[in-house]
């Protein structure tokens, strides 16, 4: 009898020891409280006038501890420079995050503003704008694209130029159709596209998988 006594003591006190550790339903953790601040995210970007970021603005609602808060509704808007956001009001998800995308106007520097109701001031990002290059150039090299990444404006011309030991061709795998034409695998000399469809898009050289690029056409 003694023994079983003890045993249920036991038991007893596991339990009561994992309900105070939020073991009952919490698995060890207890929620965040009320949110006190946004942490950002895609601050000071740089890129061309009239067009969309590539990274989303993005803040992280945190409590007084540094847990990010769910649920939280924050409320976007530009506050200098022109350009729009998409969505102007946007909620945090399971991980503490609202994102909004951001096009920027004809103002060299923008600036958006993110609160939420309570916040004690609102956080501030600022974007740097430029215009858009007319002409891009690429090295075809061995093995690689010099640059592998390059940004045109659109009506504006891509050169390649080769510059390896070995063949290569120009071959587009992805973006706004019709694609550009391809070019047939050379050692030596020159390609040129005008291409006017914005949007991204992809190149490989099919002599050599790894061999990859894009061009982004902006406005």
């Amino acid at each position: 009898m003694r023994l079983a006594r003890v045993n249920r003591l036991a038991g007893s006190a596991a339990v009561l020891g994992a309900l105070c550790c939020g073991g009952g339903s919490g698995g060890g953790t207890t929620p965040p409280g009320p949110p006190v601040d946004l942490l950002k995210g895609g601050d000071n970007q740089s890129w061309y006038f009239n067009n969309p970021l590539p990274t989303a603005l993005s803040v992280t609602a945190v409590d007084v501890d540094g847990r990010a808060v769910p649920n939280v509704v924050v409320t976007w808007a530009v506050t200098s420079g022109g350009g729009v956001v998409s969505p102007t009001q946007s909620t945090t998800n399971a991980s503490g995050v609202a994102t909004t995308n951001d096009s920027i106007g004809g103002s060299t520097i923008q600036t958006v503003s993110a609160t939420f109701t309570g916040l004690a001031g609102p956080v501030s990002f600022t974007t740097h704008a430029t215009t858009s290059p007319t002409s891009a150039a690429v090295s075809v090299e061995d093995n690689r694209f010099n640059p592998q990444n390059s940004v045109v404006k659109t009506g504006g011309t891509v050169t390649w130029t080769w510059a390896g030991a070995n063949n290569h061709t120009l071959t587009f795998t992805f973006g706004p159709t019709p694609l550009p034409a391809d070019q047939a695998a050379q050692m030596s000399g020159t390609a040129q596209r005008t291409i006017t469809a914005v949007g991204t898009y992809n190149f490989t050289c099919t002599i050599h998988a790894s061999m990859n690029g894009t061009v982004t056409v902006v406005h």
